[in-house]
């Protein structure tokens, strides 16, 4: 815990050859930048709201549908609000990357210490991860699918990019995407008796891809076989056979891609330029980068599917966020329209905490309205409206417990 406010987040350069000079790099802390954050960990912490309990609770309702279908991820290819959390969550870890690098040389620390806590940092965002993927477990769950183990994994080599010149970091990009897309082709693709059921997977699923794209379905893909071998190198209660989602501990190679991309658009912002060419840069690298996404699944050179991180996915949220960030630095600090955005800034400025709150004390906030509220608290509103009473009563206290933090200046840090 700390006491100070810098950004919860990893940050860092966009950096030529050679480290930055703090001296002449403007040492700001971008408004937008939180209140994005907020805005991610706010959808992220919406899950209370149980949207998928009101549809059903108002069948012939279609506001209802079209928001539950929203927090909820798709089966397997294309988008939907939900999907993009996680990779907002990433992309922001690189726009912050070269803020703290400036910022931490401001303070007269050295590369290796720098480097030494970025190794420790993955390192605690590994197996924070791993932790919370084990609360309620008979044992520890060593799964490494969770957002912040995913971005621990990458979270060195992130760093190291971070000074490296912008040229050198979009070659990695691509060095990562191409390797990972690479992989999964050239993985023997599932044969026509391919055992889906004893895999997790209907055999009549409507979302088995055939051709080429087969290469990229669940259960049956490279990042599947890898775990099917890698996962049980950990003590289990079980063998792992597959994953019921279809997450894979490789895709966090292409989440770095992702990382990586946040950090070109924080370098950008680090520049001195125009702020309305830096929101201009941005907006034509989103449409460029969701252009390339949709682009490379529309040609059936591999699908858009968020659950095993695709590169055609990579690109097609990258693209999205680029514009998110361009939308939210363009009204907050190029506009100087703040005020609206502080509920927001509250859960950015302390994403690492309302990250655990929102996956640890849910049931524990709601069993204490019922004890003292009694039981049926919830149901003031009719029956029907119990899961949305509920979710506004556990999101109310989640951000009151962050405001606190806030006015006493305690923010969770790795």
């Amino acid at each position: 815990m700390s006491t100070d406010a810098p950004p919860v987040e990893p940050e860092a350069h966009d950096a030529p050859e050679v480290a930055p000079d703090p001296a002449v790099l403007p040492k700001v802390r971008l408004d937008s930048i939180d209140v994005f954050r907020g805005l991610v960990m706010f959808l992220m912490m919406a899950e209370a709201l149980r949207l998928g309990a009101m549809a059903r609770n108002f069948p012939g309702s279609s506001i209802w549908a079209f928001l539950a279908r929203h927090q909820d991820h798709v089966a397997w290819t294309g988008c939907v609000v939900h999907d993009m959390i996680q990779p907002s969550f990433s992309f922001l870890v690189g726009v912050a990357l070269p803020f703290s690098i400036a910022s931490r040389m401001a303070k007269g620390q050295s590369r290796g210490l720098m480097t030494a806590h970025a190794l420790w940092r993955g390192l605690v965002l590994v197996l924070l991860g791993v932790f919370l993927r084990s609360v309620g477990r008979e044992q520890t769950n060593w799964t490494f699918e969770d957002t912040l183990s995913q971005i621990g994994l990458g979270y060195p080599i992130l760093f190291w990019l971070g000074w490296k010149s912008r040229k050198f970091q979009g070659w990695a990009l691509a060095v990562v995407l191409a390797g990972y897309w690479l992989l999964f082709a050239a993985y023997p693709a599932p044969g026509p008796d391919f055992d889906y059921p004893a895999h997790g997977v209907e055999a009549d699923w409507p979302h088995l891809m055939t051709g080429f794209e087969s290469h990229w379905n669940k259960n049956s893909n490279a990042a599947w076989a890898f775990d099917a071998w890698f996962l049980n190198l950990f003590p289990r209660p079980k063998p792992f056979e597959y994953n019921g989602g279809g997450y894979a501990t490789l895709s966090f190679i292409p989440t770095l891609g992702t990382m990586i991309l946040g950090l070109l658009a924080g370098g950008l912002l680090r520049e001195r330029r125009p702020p309305w060419s830096k929101v201009g840069l941005l907006v034509v690298a989103g449409v460029l980068a969701t252009a390339l996404g949709w682009g490379i699944a529309a040609a059936g050179l591999g699908p858009i599917v968020k659950r095993i991180w695709t590169p055609s996915w990579t690109l097609y949220s990258g693209g999205f966020c680029f514009l998110l960030l361009a939308g939210f630095y363009a009204v907050v600090d190029v506009i100087g329209l703040k005020s609206w955005a502080f509920p927001l800034r509250v859960i950015g400025m302390n994403s690492i905490a309302a990250y655990c709150l929102a996956h640890l004390v849910e049931n524990f906030i709601v069993d204490a309205f019922r004890t003292h509220l009694g039981p049926d608290v919830f149901r003031a509103f009719g029956a029907e409206y119990e899961p949305l009473a509920r979710g506004v009563a556990t999101l109310s206290i989640l951000w009151l417990i962050l405001f606190w933090m806030y006015r006493r200046r305690l923010f969770l840090k790795v």
